[in-house]
């Protein structure tokens, strides 16, 4: 069983957390508020969904990695978390 369907409850309440920020985030432009308002807005949801990352990767790491499962159909876990890395830098 994937790790992210064993946690999914607790992974897709993060989820609406980001999106109630995110929705926050829309509300502060659409009230014209102060820019500071605005970056602190911005900067708790990119906090959330750094959070939300780090909780995935941890297990991702934990479970195709460390436990070394053999490549499956999106290639080795290595070269999974090693396209994750390089797509989050993009």
């Amino acid at each position: 069983m994937s790790h992210t369907i064993r946690e999914k409850q607790k992974l897709l309440n993060r989820v609406r957390r980001i999106k109630g920020q995110v929705e926050a985030l829309e509300r502060t432009l659409e009230d014209e508020r102060s820019c500071m308002d605005v970056l602190q807005q911005i900067t708790s949801c990119r906090g959330a969904m750094n959070g939300l990352l780090a909780v995935v990767l941890e297990e991702h790491i934990r479970t195709h990695l460390v436990d070394a499962e053999p490549a499956d159909e999106h290639g080795s876990g290595t070269e999974q978390l090693i396209d994750v890395v390089r797509s989050y830098f993009k």
